[in-house]
């Protein structure tokens, strides 16, 4: 069901969109709940924003944490997320932000297509930041995304990107034996 509604949400999207952080675990097979899926958008003009904000209307979304789409994209300009959530419903919710940070727009500019079916891809963030993120997050949940993650794709990854991630964020080297099971050279 959860895939399903992301499919539909960013089914409205026509412009540069990332998934970042939980949903990627679960979209690779980690059985847990969420209640919201974080996604970096561009910075798109007031008038492009307007349009999505219609389409998900359309689609039977409606805003959280906002009065309306010129609330919405004042928040998001401000440098604050914006949720949605399908009508009748609060979670799980969409939480749209704007990238702030080097390693925001790197998930962008570097997003990886993953499709679903004939039919239907989302984009996530590259697999070597969303560990690293999840390790500098910390919190048991995000522990074991980041060791799910990294079991997954420890053969096909960028492990001295990897490592050079973990460092910006900084997250230390011992912590990452202890989460992972082995040192990230």
């Amino acid at each position: 069901m959860l895939d399903k509604l992301v499919l539909r949400f960013v089914g409205t999207i026509d412009f540069n969109y990332v998934i970042i952080s939980g949903y990627i675990a679960i979209l690779f097979g980690r059985s847990r709940n969420t209640e919201d899926v974080d996604i970096f958008i561009d910075h798109i003009s007031s008038h492009k924003f307007l349009e999505f904000y219609k389409k998900l209307e359309k689609q039977d979304f409606y805003i959280l944490d906002a009065e309306d789409a010129e609330d919405a994209y004042d928040r998001l300009k401000e440098g604050l997320s914006v949720r949605f959530a399908e009508k009748n419903t609060t979670e799980p919710n969409f939480e749209l932000k704007f990238p702030k940070r080097d390693t925001d727009f790197y998930s962008i500019e570097h997003r990886i297509r993953v499709i679903i079916s004939n039919k239907h891809e989302v984009m996530i963030s590259p697999i070597e930041l969303q560990i690293a993120y999840k390790l500098y997050l910390g919190s048991e949940k995000d522990e074991l995304d980041a060791r799910h993650l990294y079991g997954l794709f420890k053969n096909n990854i960028n492990k001295k990107l990897l490592k050079d991630f973990m460092s910006n964020l900084k997250v230390k080297e011992n912590y990452s034996k202890e989460v992972l099971g082995e040192r990230i050279d």
